[in-house]
C-alpha cells in the first residue's frame, strides 16, 4: 500500500475517536515518521476551549513520545464541506520537525483532495537560529 494511503486510512480510523461534542467537528491526523513509521490521532474538546487539543498536535506527540523527532509527511482529514487545513499552532509544531517541503495532505472522508508543502503553508515559520543573540 503507498504510503499517502496509509496516512489516510490511519488518520480516518483515529478521526472516529475524535471527542467534539461542542463543534461536532471529527478531525484526525498521521504523521510518516523518518523510520517509516506512523503516528495518528484525533482532536479532543474541552469545555474551556482553550484547552483542547488539535488531531495534528496529538500526532506529533504520540511520535515524540516514541523518540522521533523527524516528520517526513502528514495527512489531515474531516468530513465537513471544505478541507480542513492545520491552524498556525498545528503548522509551527510540524515546523519544528519538518522541513519546508514536508508534504502536507488535506483530504476529506472520502478520498486525499490536495497537497502542499510545509512552506505553501507557513512560508516564515519562527525557527530557533531567530533565538540566536548578537
Amino acid at each position: 500500500m503507498e504510503i499517502k494511503q496509509i496516512l489516510f486510512e490511519s488518520a480516518k480510523k483515529a478521526r472516529l475517536n475524535a471527542y467534539a461534542p461542542y463543534s461536532e467537528y471529527f478531525v484526525g491526523a498521521a504523521v510518516l515518521a523518518e523510520s517509516g513509521n506512523v503516528y495518528a490521532s484525533c482532536n479532543v474538546e474541552n469545555v474551556s476551549f482553550p484547552c483542547g487539543v488539535c488531531a495534528e498536535a496529538g500526532a506529533i506527540s504520540a511520535m515524540a513520545a516514541a523518540g522521533e523527532r523527524k516528520i517526513k509527511a502528514v495527512l489531515v482529514v474531516s468530513d465537513g464541506k471544505e478541507l480542513v487545513y492545520p491552524c498556525g499552532a498545528c503548522l509551527q509544531r510540524i515546523a519544528e520537525f519538518a522541513d519546508d517541503n514536508t508534504l502536507i495532505y488535506l483530504a476529506d472522508t472520502s478520498e486525499i483532495r490536495k497537497t502542499c508543502r510545509l512552506q505553501d503553508l507557513l512560508p516564515y515559520n519562527f525557527k530557533a537560529t531567530e533565538l540566536a543573540h548578537d
